[in-house]
Order: structure tokens, then sequence, then C-alpha cells
């Protein structure tokens, strides 16, 4: 523990920026319509997001906001503060028609099907997701795309600067990076005249800066779990309370099959808010009266998402009398009726027209299972990072593994880089995940480099040095804890009765499965693809290689192993960070 702390230590480097405390004269009273990008020197995009990064919460200020459990109600009041502080009004953000996607697991994936699905229909369409994966400017997009770094950096400029304006000795002008994203996307979408703007929620629903929307054409909760719960309580129940908070008196809203426990919650906070709420049937009765659906998304639990992203798609088609240029095809052929189990009216089923079914086809989401096949190396990304998640995670790879298994009977190799961050319970996930049997178990900061400078975009000062090298060196301390639990459980069995019982015509005992799988604590993730990849994958290609890269034993032994393997398959999962920090590398183009 000691080597691997005071090698990172000595490495690792999350550099400190300052602000940049440029003003407009005269722009505080006005509508940033009316503004023009900003042309002075230096003004580029790096050091736009140099200077966004300096609104992240502080790791101490974060602990001191936990114990003083901040009112809530407040932190949307100061939103709506900053919203007329930039030149808005609440009421401005109904001319966004909006759609407002929640959920624990899934949302970003139904926002993107709905996306695209809407995209298809001809109409402008804005999307506000979080995190990103290389870039910050991936969580505005227009018509599916990121706004390009000179858009970003003229909204960047125009809204710091107004807020700036605003500053005294009794108010912080600046809000936090998530809520300066949330308005500056409210911006853009509103001078690039979108049509609609699908808007994913950050945190929980009820006190998210986004739920100052106020007339959304329509809601979407995807599945419920564990997550945030310091934040939004230890139970589904007390999750799902959260969640429900985005609906509106009159505004629709689409669920899909949750636990009985949280559903019931949704429908209590759905009928004291008076909103009409909605579960959606399963993907299987819409392909019943219809041809079946190809997802552009992997994975079975893509079914779930692509099911709501159908429903809010057609609710708001509906609601904002679309005329489609082929208005049979969408028929409800069954009406809503109610669900005797879950006491919610069923959304209707109806036959998905053909830009539904080619937008929930074409829809691309990185990051979210996404295989990559480079040479010998297969990377399949997931930044699954709760045990619902993990779950679904874990059966996608090994179903994937399935269909990709060699013939041949060369040698394969398989390997888990991981990462887990905040509240959440790192033992619990790598449990999940240790019936995939890897070879390896790889650990690594979310950070592409041992220092990010020149690397705005990857910048995180939320946490400390000591707490990431702490966290990397829990879950290889988890982790092996469990290997040495299931070499335990394996040498008993192996030792027990025929497991076919008397009279069984085999002939000795099923041998003990591999019981042991090496681990390996990487002080970046750039060092970590560099000792699995092994200069085998023809993208990733670095220049050098650092000197005392394979001085631990396990290192150096595995190395040989990963040169020689006719296969290596390589699972990134734990965090969209992680995964983000992964993509950077091994696609370039996502960096452009």
């Amino acid at each position: 523990m000691s080597w691997a702390r005071s090698r990172l230590c000595s490495t690792l480097s999350l550099a400190a920026v300052s602000a940049r405390g440029a003003t407009t004269e005269g722009a505080a009273r006005r509508g940033m319509s009316a503004w023009p990008a900003p042309q002075e020197p230096g003004m580029e995009y790096q050091d736009a997001v140099r200077t966004l990064n300096t609104l992240q919460t502080n790791a101490s200020y974060l602990e001191q906001v936990k114990r003083q459990r901040s009112d809530p109600q407040a932190q949307l009041e100061a939103m709506e503060m900053y919203l007329a502080r930039s030149g808005l009004q609440v009421e401005d953000l109904n001319r966004l028609n909006i759609i407002h996607v929640t959920g624990t697991k899934g949302k970003g994936s139904t926002c993107a099907f709905t996306e695209r699905i809407l995209r298809n229909y001809g109409l402008k369409t804005g999307f506000f997701s979080s995190p990103h994966m290389v870039q910050v400017r991936e969580r505005i997009r227009i018509n599916g795309k990121p706004i390009s770094p000179e858009l970003f950096t003229k909204h960047f400029w125009c809204l710091y600067n107004q807020l700036e304006e605003f500053k005294d000795d009794s108010h912080v002008s600046m809000p936090s990076y998530f809520r300066f994203l949330t308005l500056m996307a409210f911006h853009v979408f509103l001078q690039e005249k979108v049509d609609l703007a699908v808007v994913e929620v950050g945190i929980g629903g009820a006190f998210d800066c986004t739920n100052i929307i106020r007339k959304p054409v329509v809601c979407g909760v995807s599945s419920l779990g564990i997550d945030h719960t310091s934040l939004l309580g230890d139970t589904v129940e007390k999750i799902a309370w959260q969640k429900g908070g985005i609906f509106k008196p009159g505004v629709p809203a689409f669920t899909v099959v949750q636990p009985e426990g949280p559903l019931a919650v949704l429908r209590d906070r759905a009928q004291q808010i008076g909103c009409p709420l909605y579960l959606c049937p399963p993907l299987e009765a819409l392909e019943e009266v219809g041809l079946p659906l190809s997802l552009g998304l992997e994975g079975a639990h893509q079914r779930s998402n692509a099911a709501l992203a159908l429903q809010l798609a057609h609710c708001w088609l509906e609601r904002q009398d679309h005329q489609d240029s082929h208005p049979t095809d969408i028929q409800e052929l069954k009406v809503s009726r109610p669900s005797i189990r879950w006491q919610l009216p069923l959304a209707p089923v109806f036959r998905p027209t053909p830009h539904m079914r080619r937008g929930l086809r074409d829809t691309v989401w990185p990051g979210r299972t996404q295989i990559l096949q480079r040479g010998p190396l297969t990377w399949y990304l997931d930044g699954a990072h709760t045990t619902s998640s993990v779950q679904a995670c874990v059966h996608w790879y090994r179903q994937s593994l399935e269909r990709s298994k060699r013939t041949d009977g060369g040698s394969e190799v398989h390997i888990l880089l991981f990462n887990s961050t905040g509240d959440r319970d790192s033992a619990a996930l790598l449990k999940l995940l240790q019936p995939c049997q890897f070879d390896y178990a790889v650990f690594c900061p979310n950070v592409t480099e041992v220092s990010s400078i020149g690397n705005a975009d990857q910048q995180n000062f939320t946490v400390t040095l000591d707490q990431v090298l702490l966290r990397c060196l829990q879950h290889q301390q988890h982790w092996n804890g469990l290997a040495e639990k299931q070499a335990s459980s394996n040498l008993w069995s192996s030792c027990g009765p025929d497991p076919a019982g008397p009279g069984s015509l085999l002939l000795a005992p099923h041998p003990p499965q591999p019981t042991r799988t090496s681990s390996l604590v990487f002080s970046c993730i750039s060092h970590a693809l560099l000792w699995i990849s092994q200069g085998r994958d023809p993208i990733f290609q670095p220049q050098s290689l650092p000197r005392n890269l394979l001085n631990h034993p396990t290192a150096n032994s595995g190395a040989s192993i990963l040169r020689e393997a006719a296969a290596i398959h390589v699972l990134v999962t734990g965090s969209l960070h992680l995964v983000g920090g992964v993509l950077k590398l091994l696609d370039p183009s996502m960096s452009q």
C-alpha cells in the first residue's frame, strides 16, 4: 500500500487555475440575445473551460454542505435568482418545449433515444446531459452534435461576464459548475431557436437545478435504484420521492416498470401534484403490432429505455400537434387501461413510425454498452456505477463474450479496468463483477495523465489527491478480499462429494474454478492502458513507455502474457468519468 501511494503521490498532479475576472461594460441589464461573440485575445475554448473549472465546488466545501444539510428549496430559489441575473425569467424556458427526464439508471440513454427520434421528424433539437465523456461541450448539443468550441466560448463568456456584473460584498456572483452549465444550456437553446430541448436531470429531481422548469411538455422517469444516498436518501422509496419532484400539474409523465415500493411513491407524488402518470408497456408490446425494433445501443436493459423514449416522443408529437408526413403510421391500437397490479394507467400501445424506428436504430451514446474492436484488443465500455446498472453491464459483457468466442483455441486474457467515486459502495459493485472471472483487475483514478495541465476538460477539483489515491487502493483491497473468499469457498467445494451425486458417470469431480485475480493500481488512465495494450492497439500508440511501468512483479509477468495473447478483452466500468478518460485516449476524434 505504501509503494502504490508514494508512487502515485510523486506523479499525479491536479492543476489549479485562477479565475478570469473579465467583465463586459453595460452587459448586466441586457438579454444575452443582444450580445456579440467576444473577440478578445486569449478567449479560446480551453481558457473558457479552465475558468469554468474554477466553479467546481472544492472537496472541503462539499463536506461542509453535507454537514450543514443546507435547505434544498433555497438552492432552487438561488437558481432562479441566477437565471434572472443572466437576463432570463422562468417563463422564458416554456418556449423550449422541454422533455424533462430523471431516473437512476438509463436516463441518459432514454434522452439520447428520444432526441434521435424527434430529430428524424425534421425538428431542431437541443439536448442537455451530464457528465461529459471527453469535452465539456458534449453536455450541450444541437441536433445531436456537441456545440462547437467557438459557440461554447462565445456563450460561456457572455454568461460569465453578465453574472460577474452582480458581484458585491454580500453575494457570490457565480453559480457552481453544474448550475452554470444548466443556465448556459438554456441560453444556447433559446438563441439557437431549437424546436425542443431534451433535458436530463443532474441528481435527483425535486431540488435539482434543472427543476426550475415550470411547464415541460412531458416528463419521464427511467429505472430507479440506489445512488447518491447522501443527497437523496438511503432507500429506493426516498429516492423515488426525489425523482417524482419533476412532475408538474397537468403535464403527462411516463415511467417504466419499477419495484412496487418506489412505483407506489411515484404514483402518490403524481396524484398530489396533479400529474397524469402512465406506465410504459414493454417494447415487446409495440413489436407485436409492428415489426421487430433494432436499437443502436446494446444490452437487454436498453429495451426499457427505448420503450420510455417512444412514449415521450409520441406524447411530445401529439401535444405539439406535429403534422407527420404519414399521420396514419401512429395508431393507438390499444386504449389506455388501468394496471391492476400497479394501479397506474398503461400508456398507449401504438405502431412506431418509420421515423421512430430509424431513430432507435441510429442512436449513438458513447460510453454506454460500447464496444471498440482494435486488433487483438476488444474494449467493452460501460459507465455503470450503481448495483442495478452493473448487473446489467455484467449481463451485456458476458453475452458479448459468448458471441465473440474464439474457435481456434488461441489464448485469451480478460481484464477489468475499474474505478468508483463518491459515496457509492464499491465493494458491492466489485462483488457483482467477480463472476466474470477476470485474469487481472486494474484500478486507477479518473485522470488521463499524471498531470492534467493543458487538458482542462478532464480537470476535477472536487476531490483531493489523497482521496483518489486511497480510493483506488481500497478498490484493490476489496477485490483481493473477494478473491480470498472465493478461493476458500472453491477449496472446500473441491474437497466435497461428487457434485453429480452417487452413481454419477463422472470419473472425477469438476476442477475448482480460477480463484485468484492479479490486481494492479496505476497512477492514471494512460499508464493503465499502456500496460493493458502493450503497444498492440493500432490507434493508441504512445511514443514512449514510463520507465517504472513494469517495476511491480505482477505488471512485469503480466506484460509477457499480454504480448503473446491471441485476444485481450477489457471491460471498463464503474464510472462514466473513467470511461470518458479511456475514450479520450482510444478515440482521438472525440477530442477534435
